[in-house]
């Protein structure tokens, strides 16, 4: 049985989300995520009142207000939205353009940069087969290492839109300038050398961009575009362009609000133990 539902999620994953829309299609069984009384049971989840980090201000003479900020982002929630991070709108709105004209592209000329195989996870596809009585998550991605520089697959990057790589470039660049000021910033939070995180990591720590897509569905109450989970990386930073994203927080769901030009930046697993090792000893003392 688990071989044969195994093997079904893997043809499935070998279609995108995108085609079953086009084609008027219902989410199959391996998508559904809860049965017709839990959707209409389902409550609404609350905004989550999210702190709010100006990182210019961590550089500024206001900077220990702002790190003691920092601290209880950290401590208390996992997350933060960053604001004044130096990226100007106008490059955002760029990043976010060239994705939805990515997506929008026929699914031949997407389909060129298809993952190999199922259980890859770099390219355009949608992510491995998950473990057994797990359900399918209701998207398309591409996923790509952007740095460092000798780990990318350029097979993988879009040719179309002709902008995408050169953006894809640029935003790169921005972005590992973001994540040297956060990862001081943080580490100063906690009274930690501010390159301790930095030496954490490595020079060469590997940075990956993923961009997804989620169609329209019949059925959006059936359904989740990406299932409960924890990223496995120091943290994750995202450009969020629609409200749907949720944490958990006292065992309650929590939507996360959009803020106009902010990043949200979210602890991964290995933060959240840095965290806790750091803010436990700190304690103590």
């Amino acid at each position: 049985m688990a071989s044969s539902s195994n093997t079904l999620a893997e043809v499935l994953l070998s279609r995108r989300v995108q085609e079953m829309v086009v084609n008027g299609e219902q989410p199959v069984s391996l998508y559904i995520c809860r049965d017709e009384k839990d959707a209409q049971n389902a409550p609404i989840s609350p905004l989550a009142p999210i702190p709010i980090i100006d990182l210019s201000l961590l550089s500024s003479s206001s900077t220990e207000e702002e790190l003691q900020k920092l601290k209880s982002a950290l401590c208390c929630w996992g997350c933060f939205q960053a604001i004044n991070h130096g990226i100007p709108s106008s490059f955002l709105d760029e990043i976010q353009q060239v994705t939805r004209e990515f997506f929008r592209q026929s699914m031949e000329e997407k389909k060129k940069y298809s993952k190999g195989v199922v259980e890859e996870m770099e390219g355009y596809g949608g992510d491995p087969s998950p473990e057994q009585g797990q359900f399918l998550d209701w998207q398309d991605r591409l996923l790509l290492t952007v740095y460092p520089h000798d780990l990318r697959v350029p097979k993988f990057w879009p040719q179309n839109p002709q902008s995408f790589s050169e953006i894809l470039e640029n935003y790169t660049c921005k972005m590992r300038m973001v994540t040297k000021l956060v990862s001081k910033s943080m580490a100063k939070s906690l009274h930690l050398e501010e390159n301790c995180f930095l030496e954490q990591f490595g020079e060469g720590a590997t940075l990956q961009a993923r961009f997804n897509h989620y169609p329209c569905c019949q059925r959006p109450d059936m359904v989740l575009g990406l299932k409960p989970h924890s990223d496995g990386t120091g943290y994750t930073i995202i450009l969020q362009d629609i409200e749907g994203l949720q944490i958990l927080q006292n065992q309650q769901w929590l939507t996360v609000p959009t803020v106009p030009n902010a990043l949200f930046i979210l602890m991964g697993d290995q933060m959240e133990v840095y965290v806790h090792k750091y803010t436990t000893t700190v304690i103590k003392i």
